[in-house]
């Protein structure tokens, strides 16, 4: 049993969904860990469900009288403001989440949510670009390009070289690099953390950057725990760390690549997901690949195979003679 369930306690009966919605986002922030990108989703998510209980059905409403049907009702209100499938299976699946906690705690006495069907949605594979490409990229970050180069190829070299989510990435301190072991340690969802081989083209990037900013932190006589910080160190002299943001390095992923021949949708995920494809192509094996990424199911890592195959039958529909 996790730490988490040991230190959960029981929740009055008593309460209303209003106020069982924030202990159970107060529980997510303090016993789970979760990032504060995830307690956003659930938030936004939860308070626009207890706001539509609050309204139809008053505002005193405890969770045990909210059944399926009014969960199915609920959905419904998300399709008629033109919301897609995928905004109302994520929806479902917080309301998914806070009910499970909810029947451990004794409030519920059991998930009513998992009556409900995920909406379908359209089985969509997300391009992957070739080897060929990702080196091109990588290989291609200079003045003209980045506001600060040898920052930027050592998040590229990272996000590719590592695997790493954009959030573990902000999160990385300088003592996190494990040199003597070519390896960093990477927190991951629910604090999880993990050692993450860093390759010879990686610890290079690394090196270069990190020479140009102690040089920076050096002129400006200030210091930070931070691995990657924002060009002009703002916020350091008030106390803050200067972190770079996932914003930052969603947008600095975004230009170099674009501009290095890649699609306009690409994002730091994509990187991550280039390094699962790209070592499963190379033979890697599938459980491995599942500790580099930090999955906690293998069913997840499993999703690359089906990239994988997706490639392969495009490349068998467009070269050979019987496919034609």
């Amino acid at each position: 049993m996790s730490a988490a369930l040991v230190h959960e306690q029981p929740v009055d009966e008593t309460q209303t969904v209003n106020t069982l919605v924030h202990a159970y986002l107060k529980m997510l922030a303090n016993e789970r860990g979760s990032s504060a990108h995830t307690l956003r989703a659930y938030d936004r998510e939860l308070t626009s469900f207890a706001t539509f209980v609050s309204e139809k059905y008053g505002g005193d409403q405890h969770p045990a009288k909210i059944d399926h049907r009014q969960i199915r009702v609920y959905l419904g209100t998300l399709y008629d403001r033109g919301l897609a499938k995928s905004s109302a299976a994520r929806a479902l699946a917080a309301i998914r989440s806070w009910f499970k906690w909810l029947a451990r705690q004794h409030v519920v006495e059991q998930n009513v949510a998992k009556l409900v069907a995920t909406p379908k949605l359209p089985k969509h594979l997300p391009r992957v670009p070739t080897i060929e490409e990702m080196n091109l990229v990588v290989d291609s970050v200079t003045d003209e390009v980045a506001s600060w180069p040898a920052r930027d190829a050592a998040i590229l070299e990272l996000l590719y070289g590592c695997g790493i989510r954009n959030a573990e990435l902000t999160g990385l301190n300088l003592n996190d690099i494990h040199w003597a072991n070519d390896a960093i340690l990477v927190r991951g969802k629910g604090s999880k953390q993990r050692l993450v081989p860093l390759g010879d083209a990686a610890a290079t990037a690394l090196r270069t950057y990190l020479a140009e900013r102690s040089s920076r932190m050096a002129a400006a006589e200030a210091s930070t725990p931070a691995l990657f910080v924002n060009l002009r160190l703002r916020g350091l002299k008030q106390g803050s760390e200067a972190r770079l943001t996932t914003r930052s390095v969603g947008r600095i992923v975004k230009r170099i690549a674009v501009l290095g021949g890649l699609p306009s949708d690409v994002h730091p995920h994509t990187l991550r997901h280039a390094f699962g494809t790209h070592l499963l192509e190379e033979g890697a094996d599938l459980r491995a690949i599942q500790e580099l990424l930090g999955h906690e199911r293998l069913s997840t890592t499993q999703r690359y195979t089906q990239l994988t195959t997706a490639q392969l039958e495009k490349v068998y529909d467009q070269t050979h003679p019987r496919a034609k």
